[in-house]
């Protein structure tokens, strides 16, 4: 007799059972996909392992969603290859909100195709394919893919290691190379999917390989979960930070500076205000801020480790027989400032910030407006403590973290924990102990966490903040890393309470990141209509006729000497022309003087994104928006 565990249940069968049986006993046959244990997700065909317990998975899951969007990849890889029999599939991976699919075919595919190959697919759908896995020798997975003239698949088979199991997915005629899971049939997969936009993407993001075709497609369990999603996109194409840069005047990009911003007057003040933000934050709580050159010699970032880790990523220069580094991070330079003294431990913990300015040769195909460049400033520190401090650093960190994720508007965030990569620098002992340390202190700290494994950083495990927008995304910013490996590799000591030497242990943190991404980040949040206290321009003082510009001038002087940030329209253009414009530019204020304000000694107030205009004296309006104004 097996006895199964399905979800706090125990089900007896007189042998071992497979997913399907499971889920007809339990009256669920048609609405599960696949059954999930400790270990993995596996298709619903597959006997049941010895397993304490197991979960069965329908489409209302997230990993339900994802098995269907994975199947989904290959309805469209067979719609591809039954409409044009010439074209090559690469490979499908499911990605957020949706998949896509590399293909390789002479001709281009265009949006125009998208019509025909989403019928196509519907009807796939609709013949009720069962979806068979199967397992292959690697010489008969090669044979398969040879003769249907599958290249890449050949390629991706060749180039597992000798010990892999290959199997094979079949639905119909079309068979894929693929490791599964997959829902039983093509008629448990949903109508409600889009194909979305074509890219260019090379075969393993080899310049040097063939340029491919890649198709992006969404899919959902419902009709109105896909509608939702693409009135979603709509609003986060009105909110791209690109596009607002450039309505509010506040940055641009060109070739050549290919990953580097040029900040207008206005871009620059915004980028100003957050890190004078920032700066009175690390102040207020105990950060010295140092700063730390720019060029910095090979032999310190192959002391430090960076060098074999991060070579491909720095941009390199050389001079009198000397080979230098633009920086790519700051660390090993705040080590250099920590040992430059020998330090007590009664000197500890020592929180030193920079606001570094980095550089990262990224491929320029990656690049991404402020979102991803190759030359920013990150909100860098280093805190230089005792083991003993760790979690009481820990807390204030994300004390401090809190605050200023709150006061910039965001209110919701998740953590990550993760931990040694394949590529690392110490050894097993050392990160043992760095992980127990920082999972000790994010469990005292009160941090609900999820396991991100192996992609902690190479000198140190550590927890990635994840924000969320107003539109509910993603966005990892904030980090802290625990690292028992640098400090020593470079030789910061500090003297003990009992007058030895010992290495710090050294915690790498951020909040924004960097101040170039979190302002794309704040313009997408926001829409542009930033809070007052953040906006470069926060009034704009506009003239109805030429006679009030003088009484404009005194509105203004009013505005400079309560700190606001005022600017004027004076142009001979009608008073709604000069809202329109503002408006579009974001500006939170609009300040209407007119021939009635300027005898009543008064201005009418317009905020944005409201039709209601409030008539007041200057006084009254001036300390209205000083009130609204201050930096929380």
């Amino acid at each position: 007799m097996n006895i199964v565990r399905v979800q706090s249940r125990e089900l007896a069968f007189e042998t071992a059972p497979t997913g399907f049986q499971v889920a007809e006993s339990l009256k669920m046959a048609g609405k599960a996909i696949a059954f999930k244990t400790s270990q993995a997700i596996y298709d619903l065909s597959l006997y049941l392992p010895e397993e304490d317990s197991i979960e069965i998975l329908t489409a209302d899951s997230d990993e339900g969603l994802a098995i269907i969007r994975h199947s989904m990849a290959h309805v469209l890889a067979q719609a591809i290859k039954e409409l044009y029999p010439e074209a090559k599939i690469a490979i499908g991976p499911v990605i957020e909100d949706g998949f896509y699919y590399d293909i390789d075919r002479t001709t281009p595919f265009t949006t125009a195709d998208f019509t025909e190959i989403e019928a196509r697919m519907h009807e796939i759908i609709a013949r009720a394919l069962p979806i068979q896995r199967s397992k292959a020798t690697r010489a008969e997975a090669i044979a398969l893919f040879q003769k249907a003239g599958e290249t890449f698949k050949v390629q991706l088979i060749e180039d597992l290691p000798p010990e892999a199991e290959i199997t094979l997915y079949t639905q119909g005629i079309f068979t894929d190379l693929c490791r599964g899971p997959h829902v039983p049939n093509t008629n448990y997969l949903p109508p409600h999917f889009k194909l979305m936009k074509l890219a260019g993407a090379y075969w393993r993001g080899d310049a040097k390989g063939p340029m491919l075709q890649r198709i992006y497609a969404t899919a959902w369990t419902t009709q109105e979960a896909l509608e939702a999603y693409l009135t979603r996109l709509e609003e986060a194409e009105s909110r791209d930070h690109r596009r607002l840069g450039k309505d509010m005047a506040l940055f641009h990009f060109q070739e050549e500076a290919a990953g580097s911003v040029f900040w207008h007057p206005k871009g620059w003040r915004l980028y100003r205000i957050l890190q004078d933000f920032i700066r009175k934050r690390l102040e207020k709580n105990g950060y010295v801020e140092v700063r730390t050159p720019q060029l910095v010699d090979r032999s310190l970032w192959e002391a430090s480790g960076h060098w074999g880790e991060f070579r491909k990523n720095m941009f390199i220069t050389e001079t009198e027989n000397k080979v230098l580094a633009v920086k790519p991070m700051s660390c090993p330079c705040h080590v250099q400032i920590f040992k430059n003294t020998l330090r007590s431990y009664k000197e500890l913990p020592l929180r030193m910030a920079e606001f570094g300015s980095c550089h990262r040769n990224e491929p320029s195909g990656s690049l991404h407006g402020l979102m991803r460049i190759r030359a920013f400033t990150q909100d860098d520190a280093h805190i230089f403590c005792m083991p003993e401090q760790i979690t009481a650093e820990t807390k204030a960190f994300c004390a401090l973290l809190e605050d200023i994720y709150t006061a910039l508007g965001f209110h919701r965030f998740s953590v990550k924990f993760s931990d040694r990569p394949e590529n690392r620098v110490g050894t097993d002992a050392i990160w043992d102990a760095a992980e127990n340390a920082l999972k000790q202190a994010a469990t005292e700290t009160g941090l609900t966490f999820t396991l991100n494994p192996g992609e902690g950083a190479f000198y140190g495990p550590k927890l990635e903040f994840v924000l969320k927008d107003a539109l509910n995304r993603d966005w990892q910013c904030g980090t802290l890393q625990v690292d028992f490996s640098m400090p020593e590799r470079l030789g910061a000591e500090y003297v003990g309470a009992d007058g030895a030497r010992h290495h710090p242990v050294m915690l790498h943190r951020a909040v924004l990141g960097s101040f170039e991404r979190f302002v794309g980040i704040l313009l997408e949040h926001y829409g542009g209509k930033m809070p007052l206290w953040m906006a470069p321009v926060q009034i704009v003082i506009a003239s109805i006729t030429d006679s009030t510009h003088s009484y404009a001038q005194e509105v203004r002087k009013s505005c400079d000497q309560a700190g606001l940030r005022a600017e004027m329209d004076l142009r001979p253009e009608k008073i709604t022309y000069k809202i329109r414009e503002h408006s579009l530019a974001k500006v939170p204020v609009i300040m209407i003087l007119g021939k009635k304000e300027e005898e009543e000694r008064k201005v009418t107030l317009r905020f944005l994104g409201e039709e209601a205009q409030t008539m007041c004296s200057v006084k009254e309006a001036v300390a209205l928006l000083q009130e609204k104004a201050k930096m929380p």
